[in-house]
């Protein structure tokens, strides 16, 4: 048995690393943690202002209200500017634009604006897959990555009394931004742009900016790097693994993990939040709750009024910082971009900015009766209240209502209260169509043949244009180039 003391770095190799992520660990970095929009915001827009070039931006959602319409304006200051301003924002996060007309003042001024994996002939399932990253680099030269989008949610409303968002990012200069902007390059070629080669910088071309050391790993429903990290490391962690999610709803791999991890000794913390834009999923994460707690994971709801952050720091050594929330959406259907860190000094940052959010939080306890509950009762806790954010809940309701019935069915998994309602609406449903069965027959018919015959069609429009089209270049195949900076050895 190896001995506690062991941490991270001496468990895996980067050989190991590099086989789950994909990403190679770059050296010669400099990485600035930023907390809240108070922090991330003011950097952004001083990129944004100082850029000379270029500017890439890749966000799941822009809002389209003041801070949105800000940064807007930045962009199109720059593009008049003679900038070339490229825009990737996800049709599905930013559905609340109603249309196109606000990157109007944009595109007059010269700047591109794309839209990520709209709905098409090109991809019929692929429609559930989302681009939920959160990019933006300047010059080649700058990037950050973070939780955060660009909307008021962020900001909050002191007006009525609704405090900003928690989140974190990071900014980093150095050869890794250079990975950065192929990531960048990919999605733009997805969404049907290009880039001319010699404008995305090589690793070698970039000069060594500090000490540390990172990867960027960015995800794609078919590559899930992030998730194979993070049953990874849950299973080799010796001594902590404190993560902070927004949207925690874990496969039950992910969740034996953590509890192996607790029950071996490892002091296992998560941090998630009390209420959401997405008010369901806090209460479907419940249900996860007890079988946690049981194995001596400690579990903290944030009392603020909501915490967006995707974070985990493990063994004092290694932090991740991104946009992947520890659910099955992130891990596998989307387009995602984290920075993986190894630097005692910044995870020790994260650590104690940990510890500090954990302060402004409630912890969950197996109390009284066997009952899951917070260690001090709802009444002594500040609440706020939420402003509509990031979330979009179609999609989301019927992972919700699938896992529920599952557990119903095969009886794997204790249900909650929480899942009541979900229960009882598919219930009615299902009562509902077996009665539309029996009286109106035709209508299923009806239903069930449209979507076969369109299933069908699009089938048959892809098979012709894979068959006649012009053959086109993977967007994946996009790397950085140059080795000089990164390091696959053992």
């Amino acid at each position: 048995m190896k001995k506690r003391g062991e941490d991270l770095q001496s468990q895996l190799s980067n050989e190991e690393l590099f086989r789950a992520t994909g990403a190679d660990l770059i050296h010669g970095n400099h990485l600035r943690i930023l907390r809240d929009a108070r922090e991330n915001y003011p950097a952004w827009e001083a990129a944004i202002q100082g850029a000379r070039k270029t500017i890439h931006i890749e966000m799941y959602i822009i809002h389209n209200d003041r801070s949105g319409r800000h940064f807007r304006d930045l962009l199109a200051a720059k593009a008049r500017e003679g900038v070339k301003v490229r825009v990737i924002y996800d049709w599905f996060g930013s559905l609340s634009l109603l249309g196109r007309w606000m990157w109007k003042p944009l595109r007059e001024a010269g700047g591109e604006v794309r839209v990520a994996n709209p709905p098409g002939m090109n991809s019929f399932f692929e429609w559930f897959s989302r681009d939920h990253r959160k990019l933006i680099s300047a010059d080649g030269s700058k990037a950050f990555l973070s939780g955060l989008c660009i909307g008021d949610a962020w900001i909050g409303n002191p007006e009525k009394k609704i405090p900003p968002w928690r989140d974190t990012g990071v900014e980093i200069c150095g050869p890794a931004v250079a990975d950065v902007e192929a990531a960048f390059a990919a999605a733009w070629k997805l969404a049907g742009g290009s880039i001319p080669f010699e404008e995305l910088p090589r690793r070698e071309d970039l000069s060594k900016a500090g000490p540390v050391s990172l990867r960027i790993v960015a995800a794609s429903p078919e590559t899930t790097g992030i998730y194979r990290l993070d049953l990874m490391l849950a299973a080799t962690v010796r001594q902590t693994l404190w993560l902070t999610d927004a949207y925690f709803i874990a496969t039950s791999s992910y969740l034996q993990a953590l509890r192996a991890a607790a029950l071996g000794g490892v002091d296992v913390r998560l941090l998630v939040p009390h209420g959401s834009d997405l008010q369901w999923v806090a209460s479907f994460s419940r249900t996860m709750y007890r079988s946690l707690l049981e194995a001596g994971v400690r579990v903290f709801e944030w009392n603020g009024s909501m915490i967006h952050a995707k974070t985990a720091v493990a063994d004092g050594r290694w932090a991740r910082i991104g946009s992947t929330n520890l659910n099955i959406s992130s891990w596998i259907g989307n387009w995602e971009l984290d920075v993986v860190i190894e630097d005692e000094d910044l995870a020790q940052e994260m650590s104690e900015m940990f510890l500090e959010d954990l302060a402004q939080a409630t912890e969950i306890v197996i109390g009284r009766g066997n009952k899951v509950r917070p260690l001090q009762p709802l009444s002594q806790r500040k609440r706020s209240g939420v402003i509509r954010g990031s979330g979009r809940g179609v999609l989301s309701g019927v992972a919700r209502v699938g896992s529920a019935l599952n557990a119903t069915v095969t009886g794997k998994r204790i249900l909650g209260r929480a899942e009541s309602s979900s229960l009882l609406k598919f219930g009615m449903f299902i009562c509902l169509l077996s009665f539309i069965a029996f009286y109106f027959p035709w209508i299923i018919s009806y239903a069930a043949g449209g979507l076969l015959g369109w299933t069908g069609f699009f089938i048959l429009v892809k098979a012709i244009r894979l068959r006649y089209g012009k053959r086109a270049g993977e967007a994946e195949n996009i790397k950085p180039k140059g080795k000089a900076s990164s390091d696959k050895g053992p």
